[in-house]
């Protein structure tokens, strides 16, 4: 029989017929639209599942059949245990940009590559050359097994150990990369939350989890030898990181794919002053009309600063970009780009027919906010005129903060809370 199931291995089925289901899905999309993150994403999940495999085929008698089904388990790299680190590495890098190049990166694939390499040396040496070619019969267990394969066995303590090293090693560069990505999120997006990719923080916990626990099983099973029923739980603690990377990876991949995420690429060169001035002058800074039009200033925080004395005083920028400060004060007066949701700065300099390097050194320098709270400075002085407006007070909090350009309660309620020090449930509100 090919397979005979018990309950360890009938508890281990549904952590690989998912994982083998998602990473084929997840290959023939990445095939078809040449997205890294879906191939990158197909790897994550079919490295724990190849782990998981490895124990629901030796519980279900491929282990014990002393046939071809065993020597199959000496020959497959189910740990493969050195991708992992430079897998999740790449999978960041290639949701967070969209100009990821292969060329560039694919060199972090080198130490898992050669992990495999020596696998299929192995299985070439043995099955090719001495028992196919030479006709010997394999030395050990029971037959199934060739020399090779055996001198594979005394490499797996280092190896693993290189493993942890490397996971250990990437997951702390992913996270030092993952605090100046949201530093690029707030300069760049007004509403960001989606792409934060909050379940890929809470993933590499996870993964630091099992890293720590496989470390601690690695060193106490090189002394112990634990039996396979002690071995069996750690590996099915592995499939829950199966489940949580179809999740959060397909989640994080759909987020990725309809934004436009350059983190990492190369800025866009900032016009010079002299390129800066022409352009600036050939409109004449916003007449006293219109700048009558912008919000009204209030003196001091945490009240939402706004309009032309909000934050650093304008001598704060080169003289030759204060007339790129008016035009974007009077732009979100009259326009109100804030009411969109999805607006980026991007699109702003677009409006503005400017640089948006130099849109973001106006907002910075000129107004004292990053473009995210610049932004939503707007929305929540939007929000709390509407709460404080009789004609609003039919309206619930949702209600509101779709008005005032935010796309969500939980976003609302956050920055509301970040800029005035309050919540917006605590705001008193008339009746309508």
């Amino acid at each position: 029989m090919l397979f005979s199931f018990g309950p360890r291995s009938s508890l281990l089925l549904p952590f690989v017929v998912p994982g083998a289901v998602a990473t084929l899905w997840l290959l023939g999309r990445a095939v078809r639209r040449g997205a890294a993150p879906d191939a990158l994403l197909a790897l994550l999940i079919a490295l724990p599942t190849l782990s998981v495999s490895q124990w629901l085929l030796g519980y279900a008698g491929w282990f014990d059949s002393h046939d071809g089904h065993s020597t199959i388990m000496f020959y497959v790299p189910w740990r493969a245990i050195m991708l992992l680190g430079p897998a999740y590495y790449l999978y960041f890098r290639s949701l967070t940009n969209q100009e990821f190049s292969w060329r560039r990166q694919a060199w972090h694939l080198v130490p898992g590559l050669l992990e495999l390499g020596l696998f299929a040396a192995a299985a070439i040496y043995d099955l090719l050359w001495c028992r196919g070619i030479k006709g010997q019969v394999l030395p050990d267990f029971f037959g199934t097994k060739g020399a090779a394969a055996t001198a594979l066995d005394g490499l797996y303590f280092p190896e693993a150990l290189l493993g942890y090293a490397l996971l250990l090693g990437y997951g702390l560069r992913v996270l030092a990369d993952y605090r100046r990505y949201r530093h690029y999120l707030n300069d760049n997006f007004s509403d960001p939350e989606r792409l934060r990719f909050a379940g890929l923080r809470q993933l590499l916990v996870l993964q630091a989890l099992v890293l720590t626990v496989g470390f601690a099983f690695t060193l106490l099973n090189y002394v112990f030898e634990f039996n396979y029923d002690v071995s069996w739980y750690f590996f099915a603690l592995r499939g829950v990181l199966i489940y949580g990377l179809i999740v959060v990876g397909i989640q994080a991949n759909y987020a990725a794919a309809t934004t436009p995420l350059r983190f990492g690429a190369a800025p866009a060169p900032v016009p010079s002053a002299a390129e800066a001035l022409p352009n600036a002058v050939a409109e004449a800074p916003p007449a006293a009309a219109d700048t009558a039009l912008l919000p009204t200033a209030v003196p001091s925080p945490p009240t939402p600063l706004v309009g032309p004395e909000a934050g650093l005083p304008p001598t704060a920028l080169p003289p030759e970009l204060l007339p790129w400060r008016d035009k974007l004060l009077a732009l979100m007066a009259t326009e109100q780009p804030w009411l969109e949701p999805e607006l980026t700065l991007t699109e702003l300099a677009q409006r503005l027919r400017t640089n948006p390097g130099l849109l973001s050194k106006v907002i910075n320098m000129g107004c004292g906010q990053n473009f995210n709270d610049f932004v939503n400075t707007y929305r929540v002085e939007e929000a709390r005129r509407k709460l404080a407006d009789p004609r609003f007070g039919h309206y619930s909090l949702v209600g509101v903060a779709l008005e005032s350009g935010f796309n969500s309660k939980s976003t609302f309620n956050r920055v509301f809370k970040k800029l005035l020090d309050q919540a917006p449930s605590e705001v008193a509100r008339p009746k309508s």
